[in-house]
């Protein structure tokens, strides 16, 4: 029997990652070994992975500590130098099979991490579910072709990779088999899917096939989605597929078009209102999430404004909301920086806007009658990602099940619902 304990950090596409590894490891029979998969996106992420090493050391001596992930992919030798690590291992090796299968050997290597660019193909791995989750992650693609002046992960990712359709469909056939109502399609930038398969398939296209060869998949979900890539298909199911969840979390980073440029974004801000006019145009009800970086070096008090216009401007609600953080080797760790200070404040000040937001589309939603997917046997998520908790009054539904939920009040930045008669 295994005995591998997971520790996830950052992404979705990690979370379907740590997934493919806790199959590897219990194929592999590995006992007392603590798997990190690490988070590089800021200096905040990277410090929370070394405190979890050494917390995982101090409250287990024994056991087997593997460290994997983008910061792994990206600074193995750091990892490699913690008396806390037994291994470390890359993005693409994590995947494999036999990296776990030779995990114990006395040869094994103490780093086992390749050079992610010249990784060429996302080979498939299939899974039968996710502990402890309502939800299923898919991974449509891994990588990024585009060098944003802020972002580290291409090197912890390498290039774009996608998956086959064929592959996707299997695998999502196979979750909603088990029993998922809902799959998140997740990435590392999603909306560039298909451009290095045959026939060039858009996301759009792959979702529309993937609905149709799995008919009995309720819900659809998007992890994030870049204004600069959405394809005529993308927009025409979100007008006519209600299984498509409304909605969008937009890779937004910046209100501001100076900053967007230095930031070497391939939209304006005209460009992310346009997107979210016409989605809203075919999905009046449609609700839109953000990540936005706050302090961009250079960022002057103007430039912030426009940020914080941008999240009242368009409506946007669940912000993933960033300090700046300098990544070492990228273009925007040179320019002149901003302190510290003034990142955290800019950023409080665009977390306070979002919670306004989030609070103002809430109160919307009262009176309405959702399809709440339970995650806990009295919350759950509408369609929208709200949160919701049914009144103590109603029967308990069990996780994973869809119920229809009358919204009556809200409580902060959760609704409250009864169950629809």
């Amino acid at each position: 029997m295994s005995s591998t304990r997971i520790l996830t950090f950052g992404c979705r596409l990690n979370a379907f990652e740590s997934e493919v590894m806790r199959c590897h490891a219990a194929d592999a029979g590995l006992e007392n070994t603590i798997i990190v998969n690490s988070c590089a996106v800021t200096a905040e992420a990277e410090r929370q992975v070394r405190q979890a090493i050494r917390r995982a050391r101090r409250e287990d001596p024994g056991a087997r500590i593997v460290v994997t992930g983008c910061s792994a992919q990206i600074d193995p030798a750091t990892y490699a130098a913690m008396d806390e690590v037994d291994r470390v291992v890359g993005n693409e090796e994590k995947l494999q099979a036999g990296i776990w299968a030779a995990l114990g050997a006395p040869d094994a290597p103490r780093i086992s991490v390749n050079d992610i660019m010249n990784v060429r193909e996302t080979a498939p791995h299939l899974i039968s579910g996710f502990e402890g989750r309502a939800r299923a992650f898919v991974e449509i693609q891994q990588g990024c072709d585009h060098r944003c002046t802020f972002c580290i992960i291409p090197f912890g990712r390498g290039n774009n990779r996608s998956v086959p359709i064929g592959v996707i469909v299997e695998q999502v056939r196979r979750l909603v088999d088990e029993g998922y109502a809902e799959i998140v399609l997740t990435g590392v930038d999603i909306t560039d899917y298909g451009r290095d398969l045959p026939g060039t398939p858009t996301l759009g296209e792959m979702i529309r096939r993937l609905l149709s060869l799995v008919p009995d998949l309720a819900r659809l979900r998007l992890s994030s989605v870049d204004p600069a890539e959405i394809d005529a298909a993308l927009f025409a199911l979100i007008a006519d597929e209600p299984r498509l969840m409304p909605h969008f979390h937009i890779s937004v980073q910046s209100g501001d078009d100076t900053i967007l440029k230095r930031m070497k974004r391939r939209h304006s801000r005209a460009d992310i209102e346009r997107f979210v006019d016409r989605v809203r145009g075919l999905r009046p009800d449609a609700a839109f999430g953000a990540d936005i970086i706050a302090g961009f070096p250079t960022e002057t008090d103007d430039a912030f404004a426009n940020s914080l216009s941008l999240v009242g401007d368009c409506g946007l609600t669940w912000l993933h909301v960033f300090p700046y953080s300098e990544r070492p080797g990228t273009p925007a760790a040179r320019m002149p920086q901003l302190p510290g200070d003034v990142r955290k404040a800019r950023a409080a000040e665009l977390r306070a806007a979002g919670a306004a937001e989030v609070r103002r589309f809430l109160d919307g939603r009262i009176g309405a009658t959702e399809a709440v997917l339970m995650e806990k046997a009295s919350e759950g998520r509408t369609p929208h990602f709200a949160q919701v908790r049914l009144d103590a009054g109603g029967e308990a539904a069990a996780p994973g099940a869809i119920v229809a939920a009358r919204i009556v009040a809200r409580d902060n930045d959760v609704l409250i619902a009864q169950k629809a008669a």
